[in-house]
């Protein structure tokens, strides 16, 4: 179809193009190898079934905002689709041959779905660009006190306007010379529905206009996707490539909150967290590359919900910025997101959770806290305590280590030296044991599995805190100690299982432990209420009158566990009617609490991030709000009480020990 003088500016304009694209494409390789460690090429081999689900349908973006994921899918499939179309047109524009056939039911396919795909792709673009330039939702882009690049702000509406300017030039071009080709050979093809349509309107034209108008829309077509290649790198919309290598090669994890493990016994170790952009992992610096900053992050995050400097977008945002604008990979981390943000984040897990891609801004804050805290001894100084109990009594109250069993007194609760080999090994923790509010947790635990008849034993003057708060908040020297101790502990006793009453132990017992080379199999205490239940060892008593309950899920209970019917199940056991908030299972709303935010003040914001979801809680009308975590009953229960104690704040177990018979 091209001349040969076509041919010859056309394939120049190609290699020229592939050439300063392949420059922008070796900066970025080198900017992510700069990161530590190296990709497990294996793991694509593993995930391939599930990543071509997940990329194929693309049902991590369909977990929010339905409307644009729709259109989002519409320009997504027809990218897939425009490969093919793609390779097609420029056979056909060097050779005149038509490598996909009319005839024939692979053919009539081919030509139906390019039809198709051209008209998803503009009805796409189209429905995007309205969005953001005319609707301009607020939760694209983000508030003046966050600290963002100086370029980014204009830079992301600029970079979507070139972007959807390119594509929508590219398949509307193509849309119309499929047309004026239709239309030159008087033809009307049943499987071109759009393109025949518009053939019609070119009817009575000259049959030489159609030739120059064919060619012409060639080049204007793929001459776009020519001209846009080098700009490709530099654009947002890399992550076309970089999201389906994040899911193929992102290291294997436990769950979303397990962090990596630093061997303190190695003296060759001289750096401790991420100080600057070099000390991130690989793939935590591959994020950056595959951030589609659509804000999703920012728009579930508890900190920024609640008018904090934090947003996890940012973070990914700037880290990209940085190194577009040309710079390098020894950046300090604290130029790219402001100290008071890293310490406003809960390490809810709730942006690696939503994020479409595969990100983990999570991973690089608390990363940054570890460097922070352990090399240059900056963190909030409320913090001292929790270090100071974790250390000296090995719980953050600290509490004497003397006084652990107190909690337990006048219950029968045997401890391991007196029952050394039990069905079930209880690890109380720190909260259920010193607190005086969580200790009414573990009572009413104490009483469920005795009425079930359990052989169980507890750790007693011996069990100590797993460490968690000490990690998120990057003192990972006091987590090294206690998690070594407690693992070494746990080793000598084989518990065939261990049950907790905090999600956070949970966590830190089945996730973080194995590295320490404790593997156990470990369970929630909701979990174990909802199988004696179902096992008929426990027998409740249940009137036809329910009683209204909202069950906050627990972030490390649910989001980073996956633990989501086994705390509604019991409920449901005991005659209560769950009536769900609005955000809940996964997209639970975090009680503030996680992160070591437990024990600090909390960062200056428009509203305290317990008091927002308790007010979420009481807008459901329930009678009492049920919990899983003693951080968070701690949490809920402060904010009922500024609000007046107009609600319940109780543990599942507390509900369930109420109705035993």
């Amino acid at each position: 179809m091209l001349t040969p003088i076509e041919k010859v500016i056309f394939t120049l304009a190609v290699l020229a193009s592939l050439y300063f694209t392949w420059r922008g494409v070796q900066r970025i390789l080198k900017n992510i190898s700069s990161g530590r460690g190296k990709p497990d090429w294996s793991l694509a081999w593993k995930r391939l079934g599930v990543l071509i689900a997940r990329i194929g349908l693309f049902q991590p973006v369909f977990r929010f905002r339905l409307g644009p994921s729709i259109l989002h899918a519409l320009i997504g499939w027809g990218f897939f689709i425009f490969l093919a179309v793609n390779l097609n047109d420029l056979i056909y524009g060097y050779t005149g041959f038509m490598f996909l056939t009319r005839t024939g039911a692979f053919g009539n396919v081919y030509r139906l779905l390019a039809d198709l795909a051209s008209t998803g792709i503009l009805i796409g673009l189209a429905g995007m660009a309205f969005r953001r330039y005319i609707l301009r939702p607020a939760h694209l882009s983000t508030r003046e006190t966050i600290l963002l690049h100086p370029k980014a702000r204009a830079g992301i509406t600029l970079d979507s306007a070139i972007v959807t300017a390119t594509f929508f030039t590219h398949n509307a071009a193509r849309l119309l010379g499929e047309s004026f080709r239709l239309a030159g050979e008087g033809v009307r093809d049943s499987w071109q529905p759009v393109a025949s349509t518009m053939a019609g309107l070119w009817s009575g034209t000259e049959a030489g206009s159609f030739v120059i108008t064919e060619h012409v829309l060639f080049w204007v077509s793929l001459g776009a996707v020519i001209a846009f290649l080098p700009y490709f790198p530099y654009s947002k919309h890399i992550h076309l490539f970089f999201a389906p290598i994040n899911f193929a090669l992102k290291p294997e994890r436990k769950s979303i909150g397990e962090l990596s493990f630093i061997d303190l016994n190695d003296t060759a170790i001289e750096q401790f967290g991420a100080a600057t952009m070099k000390d991130l992992g690989w793939e935590q610096v591959m994020d950056s590359y595959a951030c589609i900053m659509c804000f999703r992050c920012q728009e579930v995050c508890p900190a920024y919900n609640t008018g904090k400097v934090l947003s996890p977008a940012a973070l990914e945002i700037n880290k990209r910025y940085h190194l577009n604008s040309g710079g390098g990979m020894d950046v300090p981390m604290t130029n790219l997101i402001s100290e008071e943000a890293v310490w406003a984040c809960t390490s809810c897990g709730a942006c690696v959770d939503i994020c479409p891609v595969g990100n983990e801004p999570m991973r690089d804050i608390l990363d940054i806290r570890r460097n922070l805290t352990l090399v240059e001894n900056k963190f909030p100084k409320q913090l001292e305590t929790a270090f100071k109990g974790m250390e000296r009594n090995a719980n953050p109250w600290n509490v004497s280590q003397a006084d652990r069993m107190k909690w337990a007194e006048g219950l029968d609760v045997p401890t391991i030296e007196q029952n050394p080999e039990p069905e079930i090994l209880w690890w109380v923790g720190c909260a259920p044991a010193t607190d005086a509010r969580a200790q009414k947790t573990a009572q009413a635990f104490a009483k469920i599995l005795n009425a079930a008849g359990m052989n169980f034993a507890v750790l007693g003057k011996n069990e100590q805190c797993n460490g968690d708060s000490a990690r998120r908040a990057g003192r990972e020297d006091i987590f090294f100690g206690l998690a070594s101790a407690n693992v070494e502990l746990l080793n000598e006793v084989k518990p065939k299982r261990i049950v907790t009453t905090c999600p956070h132990c949970l966590h830190t017992l089945k996730n973080e432990y194995p590295a320490f080379g404790g593997n156990y199999a470990v369970i929630h205490h909701t979990q174990l209420i909802n199988e004696l239940v179902g096992l008929g060892k426990i027998q409740l008593s249940v009137s036809s009158d329910q009683y209204k309950v909202t069950f906050h899920d627990p972030c490390y209970l649910g989001r980073h566990n996956q633990v989501f019917d086994a705390p509604r199940q019991a409920l449901e056991s005991a005659g209560a009617l769950t009536i769900e908030m609005p955000r809940n299972s996964a997209k639970s709303f975090c009680c503030g609490a996680g992160g070591a935010q437990m024990w600090k003040e909390e960062e200056t914001g428009t509203a305290r991030v317990n008091a927002t979801r308790f007010a979420e809680a009481k807008s459901t009308g329930a009678d009492t709000l049920a919990v899983g975590c003693p951080f968070c009953m701690t949490m809920l229960t402060d904010a009922s009480k500024a609000d007046g104690g107009s609600m319940q704040v109780k543990d599942v177990a507390e509900l369930v020990a109420e109705r035993l018979k």
